[in-house]
């Protein structure tokens, strides 16, 4: 007897994921009952799929077995499924991303209202992560990233201008302090370091005309949100190092000043990527075309 697809499918999450959590929070079930579809399952089929330990959730030989030949199948099923959007009047479906918080806050925040007012039926579920993800295995329909950081395997369009870093600190600190003429007197100021969510510091990185430098920034606060380090800046706390866009209201109003601006030249703007060699989603293509037609009239 064939096993019903839903439980085919949650095995094959679940595999991916590695996790019952992770898995029934992309499905949109309970753990719980993602547990008891796939001991249903198990039992249709009469073998054991899955490894469980309180920590961790592993295939069984046979597992892996089921799951190389199930993946591109289900891969087709959803595919077929997704084509058949294409004939309703009204576009519907889930659209889940994965984004870096700076392509959250400064590229997609002001566009969201026009996207959902306009397409009522598309939900839009994105997630936050500045780390590096398999947006394939974490059951991500598509990631943003910077250029410099895709993969070859990825079909990538762009979907937003360059964008450069601002070096900013208050009128009242550079008064008290003086004003950096060059990265290497950064060193001896309060630098406002940054660390990303999976732990590392951001080591500053300048360039100018050809010359190229790293500063590792020495302070007492550390900061894992650009707006934060904004405001840390504009109180005075010292010398930060973000994306201009988060800053652009503190110089407009004096609160912060620039510096240094010759050493931050554009890098690589944001792109859209997913997987290669499968079915575009309708929900995918009208999310593509509306961000590609808000950035050209807004000259980006």
């Amino acid at each position: 007897m064939t096993p019903p697809l839903n439980e085919l499918y949650a095995f094959a999450c679940v595999a991916r994921h590695r996790s019952f959590r992770a898995a029934a929070q992309a499905l949109g079930v309970s753990a719980s009952a993602l547990s008891h579809s796939l001991r249903q399952l198990e039992a249709r089929l009469q073998v054991r799929l899955l490894h469980r330990t309180t920590r961790s959730v592993t295939a069984t030989e046979a597992g892996e077995a089921l799951l190389a030949r199930l993946g591109p199948a289900l891969g087709q099923i959803g595919d077929a499924l997704e084509a058949v959007n294409d004939y309703r009047a009204q576009p519907q479906g889930l659209l889940r991303l994965n984004v870096p918080r700076t392509a959250a806050y400064l590229l997609l925040l002001p566009l969201l209202p026009g996207f959902l007012q306009r397409y009522p039926g598309i939900q839009l579920d994105i997630v936050c992560d500045d780390t590096l993800v398999d947006i394939v295995a974490a059951g991500f329909d598509a990631g943003m990233r910077f250029g410099e950081t895709l993969a070859a395997d990825m079909v990538a369009v762009p979907v937003g201008p360059p964008m450069r870093f601002a070096v900013i600190a208050s009128p009242g600190y550079l008064a008290q302090h003086g004003t950096p003429q060059h990265p290497a007197e950064l060193a001896r100021h309060a630098g406002i370091r940054h660390r990303f969510g999976n732990g590392p510091l951001y080591a500053w990185e300048l360039a100018k005309d050809g010359e190229a430098l790293t500063v590792q920034p020495q302070g007492q606060l550390t900061l894992g949100e650009q707006p934060l380090m904004v405001g840390a800046a504009a109180a005075g706390l010292g010398i930060a190092l973000v994306f201009e866009g988060y800053a652009a209201a503190a110089l407009a109003d004096g609160r912060v000043t620039r510096m240094l601006a010759d050493w931050c030249p554009a890098m690589p703007g944001l792109y859209l990527y997913y997987p290669s060699g499968r079915h575009l989603p309708q929900a995918m293509r009208l999310w593509i075309d509306y961000l590609k037609a808000a950035l050209d009239a807004a000259n980006l």
